[in-house]
């Protein structure tokens, strides 16, 4: 074994499986990533799911800039926003010239442009099968809420309680 890959894990049975990113996870992450953008007033914002099999990632956050300083801190802070969130991205190109900064976290990528590299590498057109989301179809659900979701859907006979049990449970103020 090479000393590179010495401290690599080794995932060969079944108790041991690779880590994996939660779909929601995943989710929230993006929309951390879309949040970022907005908040640096970021144009035209799009959001493809690539179709499973054919891309290399799951995501596309596409936005542009109205010029190379708002392009690169529209990039700054999208690494900022997921930096303070524990991910830092696999690979960013293009900062320099901020043409088209991409900046790729491997399950999603960030795409920023300027408003001509956007209009001349159209990559909607070029990904015209992945499918468009809106931000807030990116918001994973709870986990509480959807306990509560389940609960209520549930109905379940229970004993009344005595009186002066009933009296000692605070009650809700009626809107």
């Amino acid at each position: 074994m090479s000393s590179a890959n010495r401290h690599l894990p080794i995932y060969n049975d079944e108790d041991h499986e690779p880590p994996c990113m939660k779909k929601n996870d995943l989710k929230l992450q993006v929309a951390a990533a879309i949040q970022a953008c907005l908040d640096k007033k970021a144009e035209e914002l799009s959001i493809l799911e690539m179709e499973k099999g054919s891309a290399f990632t799951d995501y596309f956050v596409l936005c542009s800039g109205t010029n190379p300083r708002q392009v690169q801190a529209i990039a700054d802070e999208v690494e900022l926003r997921l930096k303070a969130a524990g991910l830092r991205p696999a690979h960013v190109e293009g900062y320099r010239q901020a043409e088209w900064i991409l900046v790729d976290y491997v399950d999603f990528v960030v795409h920023v442009f300027s408003e001509k590299a956007r209009k001349f590498y159209d990559l909607e057109r070029l990904w015209k099968t992945a499918k468009r989301l809106e931000p807030s179809e990116l918001k994973a659900k709870s986990p509480a809420k959807a306990a509560s979701r389940r609960k209520s859907k549930i109905k379940i006979k229970t004993k009344t309680m005595p009186r002066r049990m009933a009296s000692a449970v605070p009650r809700r103020k009626k809107a």
